[in-house]
């Protein structure tokens, strides 16, 4: 079968995700983390890809980037193939890590940017555990969950450098207090009331497999 096309152009903003080989764990432990986030850093200082949002789970990774070149397959190519070889260096291991290739939909700026980091904020308790949990409760696992940009955009002394907070936060009144308090409360009304983006995140119906 042959792959999809793929679509790349200057300026384009996608939402990438990456699942382990056989839905297995990419991560060992926090060192292996701290090292995923390193390497990200540096690859999108190389390719010069603007970051806006991400999370790392046990088995699979989603990133909210920006392409000003139009090089989301030659970022992504880096990236991958340098954290699955320290992957396998460290872990005594060859072969793939990830499952096939990364698939990334491309999003509408304007219109989505801003509600798809909560929805990739919200990934970790996108979990069958916690459905009968209480708001409260899932918030608490929310917050306990290190491994995610959303603690940046609501605490400003817990930033990170390779991040840009700026765009997202515009549509909440701003890279202020007032607009990190503004996207504290729309993630809270996030889990009462539920969001799902999935359908309507993508620019003129078209979703991109790239590798």
């Amino acid at each position: 079968m042959a792959r999809p096309i793929r679509i790349q152009y200057p300026g384009a903003v996608y939402h990438v995700t990456c699942r382990g080989n056989e839905r297995q764990s990419i991560f060992r432990d926090d060192e292996d983390r701290a090292k995923f986030l390193r390497l990200l850093s540096l690859s999108l200082t190389i390719y010069s890809v603007k970051l806006f949002a991400y999370v790392l789970m046990n088995n699979h990774f989603h990133l909210l980037v920006e392409t000003p070149l139009g090089n989301l397959g030659e970022f992504m190519r880096h990236f991958n193939i340098t954290y699955t070889g320290y992957f396998n260096r460290r872990s005594n291991r060859a072969g793939h890590l990830y499952q096939g290739r990364y698939k990334s939909v491309l999003v509408e700026k304007e219109a989505y940017l801003s509600i798809l980091s909560r929805y990739i904020h919200l990934n970790p308790i996108r979990i069958m555990r916690l459905g009968k949990k209480t708001v409260e409760e899932r918030l608490d696992e929310l917050f306990r969950h290190t491994w995610s940009s959303l603690h940046g955009y609501l605490d400003g002394k817990r930033r990170e450098e390779f991040l840009d907070y700026t765009l997202v936060l515009a549509a909440y009144g701003g890279d202020t207090r007032k607009g990190r308090n503004a996207y504290r409360k729309h993630i809270y009304t996030d889990i009462t009331e539920g969001l799902e983006v999935k359908s309507d995140i993508c620019l003129n119906g078209f979703i991109s497999l790239c590798g």
